[in-house]
């Protein structure tokens, strides 16, 4: 009896394992991620129980808890958590005694990634400032755009970026600016210099009349182009913050790892996810001023690195490197990031050892996000029933033309089938907080959809398209609007369009993105309507380029033509030009080419795009 209990229980057993396997192959990793995730967010109210709130708290709890160890590497420095927490202080004393900043003040930096970057913005934090970073490839007419939307009183800029301001300079010093810059001495007048004022200023925490932080409350506003128009500072919330520094820890991180960090400081990314992820974790940030392709692999070496954060494109420029002996003979264990498009993902882990990718999909101003935690290539994450619980979603049925969210009758959106490409939206929440476009409000109401299946309920647009797989993997589709991802960076085809049209033989233009064979996102291209008279002056718009935009927003491709299509409601139409791409063949009206060694734009034979598409001219 016995013995037919048992067999029954182990065919039983036998069967639910066969159906799991088959039906559910991923439950168990789902399972393990939600178990993960779950404790991590336990970790962070037992924190917050203790009086470690906010993103400042945290790095001041594991200064204390772990002062010698070494938080920063950079270059042929080694910042300690003491070194970094005492400098900090240094620099909040100066900008409490000299520029008399104080809780409320909006302060914009502008640096590069150097270890003064992350030592001024917490300095800053000590004095309860609200910190707009901005991006270093931002031109003067879009900097200063950018410095007066976000309301700051006060610019921090790079010794190295001092230069960046020339244009605009005496515009904010007649705004009554303070400006700061990173140096013992400045050529400058009435700049305030910081380093020969912080050498004698006190490493002690200032005493500041802060109250009590709300978790809801502003802590920092990082530009993003959004979805139209130039920049726009989104507000990130201190819950947002500090839910953003247990990324790493989810991908598998702890704090014996040392972290590559040769992300930009000025996005999320870098800022929130990874020092912010050594900071949760204890560990050490291996900072780079500049990503290095040919260096990558040394520096992994010398500095014994572990774990590396990646954008697609950063991963691209590995594999498209020569083959070196030090690719294989580092200690990298784990690959955490976005972008890592599937065919770059295959070479990428098998090229470089055994590598654990754990790719992931998130947002600046919104804390909906996903992790492929599975070794599955290509998707962005998993939509499993415990994911969904924890951090809800939904993809909806969307009009193609307008990429507006399809509704019935009553009013109500509809959910797409698995398989089906639809519009990620997420509910507002604690968790999930929005708090807006600074100076903006058209745009932040527009980020918003209400009554979405229910009176007064209220979802974030992110305004990208995914697909859920059968199988329940998410992946990335398409990015909606008048934004297209190039580089790594979000290109706003308005901004772009502004710049161009200033050119005084241009009368329309309308940029969009196409895709390139070889490469992540899509790369800018422009429809030209010349002026009555006027011919294209290819040298002229390269130095018009260089002069106002950063590179990665420049139209690789033009294509002249004599009118604009239009909607009914004279809206610019795009659909038909990225359909079209770049094609001399299929495109009968004249198109031209970027030739950066020439700086001028060259017409666009078949010939160049054949070479273009089998990557012998690489963009």
């Amino acid at each position: 009896m016995i013995y037919l209990t048992f067999t029954l229980l182990f065919a039983g057993l036998s069967a639910l394992w066969m159906f799991q396997k088959i039906f559910y192959p991923y439950f168990w990793d789902d399972l393990m991620y939600c178990l993960k995730f779950r404790k991590v967010g336990k970790a962070i109210m037992a924190r917050m129980k203790c009086g470690i709130i906010t993103y400042l708290d945290c790095f001041v709890h594991q200064a204390r808890k772990t002062p010698e160890k070494p938080f920063i590497v950079f270059e042929n420095q080694v910042f300690t958590y003491k070194d970094v927490e005492i400098r900090s202080n240094k620099f909040a004393n100066v900008f409490k005694t000299e520029a008399g900043l104080k809780h409320g003040d909006i302060v914009a930096l502008l640096m590069s990634n150097e270890p003064d970057f992350v030592c001024v913005w917490l300095g800053l934090c000590q004095l309860g400032c609200e910190v707009a970073f901005l991006n270093f490839n931002t031109k003067s007419r879009s900097l200063l755009h950018c410095f007066q939307t976000c309301g700051a009183n006060c610019l921090v800029v790079g010794s190295d970026l001092i230069k960046c301001l020339d244009d605009i300079l005496p515009a904010l010093l007649d705004s009554a600016i303070d400006v700061w810059v990173t140096a013992e001495s400045a050529s400058y007048k009435n700049v305030h210099t910081l380093l020969d004022k912080a050498e004698l200023a006190s490493g002690e925490k200032p005493q500041v009349d802060i109250p009590p932080p709300n978790l809801c409350s502003t802590f920092l506003l990082i530009f993003t182009s959004g979805t139209t128009g130039l920049p726009k500072a989104a507000r990130i919330s201190h819950i947002k913050a500090v839910m953003s520094m247990a990324f790493l820890r989810l991908c598998g991180a702890n704090e014996n790892d040392k972290i590559y960090m040769a992300l930009p400081l000025y996005h999320m990314a870098a800022s929130l996810l990874g020092i912010g992820g050594c900071i949760d974790l204890g560990a050490t940030c291996v900072l780079k001023k500049k990503f290095s392709a040919s260096q990558f692999w040394k520096d992994c070496i010398k500095h014994d690195v572990t774990v590396l954060q990646y954008i697609g494109e950063l991963c691209r420029y590995l594999v498209h490197q020569p083959k070196t002996g030090e690719e294989k003979a580092h200690r990298v264990r784990i690959a955490a990031g976005s972008g890592l498009r599937a065919d770059v993902w295959k070479e990428f882990s098998r090229r470089f050892g055994k590598i654990q990718i754990r790719e992931a999909y998130g947002l600046t101003e919104a804390s909906i996000g996903f992790v492929n935690y599975t070794t599955e290539i290509g998707p962005i994450g998993r939509a499993s029933y415990f994911n969904k619980v924890s951090l809800p979603f939904e993809l909806l049925k969307c009009h193609p033309e307008t990429c507006e969210p399809v509704r019935t009758n009553t009013g109500r959106c509809v959910v797409v089938n698995k398989g089906e490409t639809g519009l990620l939206v997420a509910p507002l929440s604690f968790t999930n907080p929005f708090l807006g476009y600074v100076g903006n409000k058209a745009m932040t109401e527009k980020k918003l959809l209400r009554d979405v299946f229910k009176d007064g309920d209220v979802y974030f647009n992110t305004g990208d398209l995914m697909l859920q797989d059968h199988r329940d993997f998410v992946y990335f589709k398409d990015r909606t609007g008048d934004t297209f991802r190039w580089k790594g960076e979000n290109v706003a085809t308005t901004e772009v369009s502004e710049i161009l049209g200033c050119l005084d033989f241009l009368q329309e233009v309308n940029v969009y993105g196409v895709t390139v064979p070889g490469y992540e996102g899509r790369a800018g291209m422009a429809a030209l309507v010349l002026k009555e008279g006027c011919e294209l002056d290819g040298e002229s718009l390269y130095n018009h380029l260089l002069q106002n935009l950063p590179a990665y927003s420049w139209p690789w491709f033009l294509r002249l033509q004599t009118s604009l299509d239009v909607t009914e409601t004279f809206k610019q139409q795009k659909k038909e030009l990225v359909e079209d791409g770049f094609c001399p063949r299929t495109i009968q009206e004249p198109l031209y080419f970027l030739d950066s060694y020439k700086k001028t734009y060259v017409p666009l034979t078949q010939h160049v795009y054949d070479d273009i598409v089998s990557g012998q001219i690489r963009l």
